[in-house]
């Protein structure tokens, strides 16, 4: 009953964002504030990891990136205020839940290759899930009261 109402209140600050997975190379759009000043700080990289919690709103990700020859990872909270959008740029064929190993890898052994994938399933990985429809204690009680 308690994960009913969890859910339910989470359901209502969910952001519209695209369905991820390992091995898509994303764009995320962060907000960084400076001084007095907001601008849009882009990241892209390779989505190693993603963190379903409990509830919706738990849900993280992690993303890598090479810069300057040295790895770097962030991880974002699906659901931060301060992200902007995700874009996804590229779709690639992963057996693993998670891509840790990629962390030992320098240059081609690194690469993972491109899911060959046609317009419309790119498309349906690009474009934002609906949300999952939770019942409420009072849809419980009708359907009780019906039966």
């Amino acid at each position: 009953m308690t994960s009913l109402i969890l859910h339910a209140q989470a359901s209502r600050f969910m952001k519209k964002h695209p369905t991820l997975a390992p091995g898509y190379t994303v764009r995320v759009h962060e907000r960084i504030k400076e001084g007095e000043k907001d601008r849009v700080q882009i990241f892209e990289g390779l989505v190693i990891a993603i963190h379903r919690g409990h509830i919706a709103t738990d849900m993280s990700f992690t993303v890598r990136r090479i810069a300057s020859g040295i790895g770097v990872e962030r991880v974002f909270p699906m659901q931060s205020p301060v992200i902007e959008k995700i874009e996804v740029k590229k779709v690639a064929k992963v057996r693993r839940a998670k891509l840790s190993f990629l962390r030992g890898r320098r240059g081609k052994s690194a690469r993972l290759s491109e899911r060959f994938t046609s317009a419309d399933e790119f498309a349906v990985a690009v474009q934002a899930p609906t949300a999952p429809e939770v019942e409420t204690a009072s849809s419980v009680t009708e359907e009780a009261t019906e039966a």
